[in-house]
């Protein structure tokens, strides 16, 4: 870990929904870990996914932070040097490092359609990446390109990964060695209807807008390699990552916006920001006990020492 430089994290929400109490917990533990070491922290609207991504999504997530009391220092509502910070505003960087990909090799286009790719997935899956890519369009010689784009095919693009493991360091869980295999295989960088995939958007903003501190769900672990390994391909700086357990249903499964898990506007009726916080920062062992507490008193008190490593069961929420 870069112990040595200033710390500067970032919330990045995706406005696709309206924030639960697992988005919540994962904000919270990310604002600690920057306030608790005098850091400065950016707010991202990750809106790369414009068949989901809502105005109105956008406007209640910062609404919900503001009332948790988590604050930023450079975002869409506060300007800064390093903007815009709305993702769908910066198409042309990602582009730009999509073409340096390009002529030096790494990416490849791949014609497999959605049908083919849900055959695939019928396959074991390892981890949270699900089936991995086989590899099907990498070596594909240029005529066979050419028929398929006669065909009407609009390819996406790939990155090729490496055959060998991929060891990196994880700030709470400590070294790890993963398959690309458990990784997903050769991931894509843009969707074949043009839209830039989230793992090329990342890795283009955290080191644009300085972000050398990264906290996140454990169940996001599968994508630190792949991050990692697009920042050496492109000379960018590798911020730390720091991945948490998750907040989960008393059924195993991780809260989601999807099934509409315990929404901020419902908690909201129920909790003052204190004591929701003090809730939160119990789960998580930074107290001992469930009391009322503001941000910035547990900025006070945060530890990573302290911070639980299993996925914690929201029984009474």
């Amino acid at each position: 870990m870069s112990a040595s430089r200033p710390v500067r994290g970032r919330l990045a929400p995706s406005p696709t929904g309206f924030l639960h109490l697992g988005n919540a917990w994962a904000f919270l533990l990310a604002w600690l870990a920057c306030r608790s070491k005098g850091g400065s922290l950016v707010l991202r609207m990750e809106d790369i996914d414009p068949d989901r991504s809502r105005p109105e999504y956008a406007d209640a997530i910062i609404r919900d932070l503001r009332w948790l009391g988590l604050d930023w220092d450079e975002g869409p509502d506060a300007g800064g040097p390093a903007g815009p910070y709305v993702q769908s505003a910066r198409m042309e960087l990602y582009t730009d490092s999509l073409n340096r990909l390009g002529r030096a090799g790494h990416i490849y286009p791949c014609y497999c359609t959605r049908k083919e790719l849900r055959t695939l997935a019928g396959a074991p899956h390892v981890g949270d990446a699900g089936a991995a890519y086989p590899g099907t369009c990498r070596n594909l010689p240029p005529e066979r390109r050419a028929e398929l784009e006669a065909a009407g095919r609009r390819p996406c693009i790939r990155l090729r990964c490496p055959s060998q493991n991929y060891a990196f360091e994880d700030a709470v869980f400590g070294p790890f060695s993963m398959t690309w295999e458990a990784c997903g295989g050769d991931f894509a960088l843009r969707r074949s209807d043009g839209v830039i995939a989230y793992q090329l958007a990342v890795v283009v903003d955290d080191a644009a807008q300085g972000v050398t501190s990264i906290v996140r769900g454990v169940d996001l672990l599968c994508s630190t390699p792949q991050q990692l390994y697009l920042q050496e391909l492109l000379g960018l700086p590798a911020p730390d990552y720091y991945h948490v357990p998750l907040l989960t249903a008393p059924d195993g499964r991780r809260l989601s916006k999807r099934e509409r898990d315990l929404e901020m506007g419902a908690l909201r009726e129920r909790y003052t920001p204190e004591a929701l916080l003090g809730r939160l920062a119990y789960l998580a062992g930074i107290c001992e006990t469930p009391e009322p507490a503001s941000t910035w008193a547990l900025s006070r008190v945060f530890s990573w020492e302290t911070v639980r490593k299993k996925n914690i069961t929201i029984i009474n929420p």
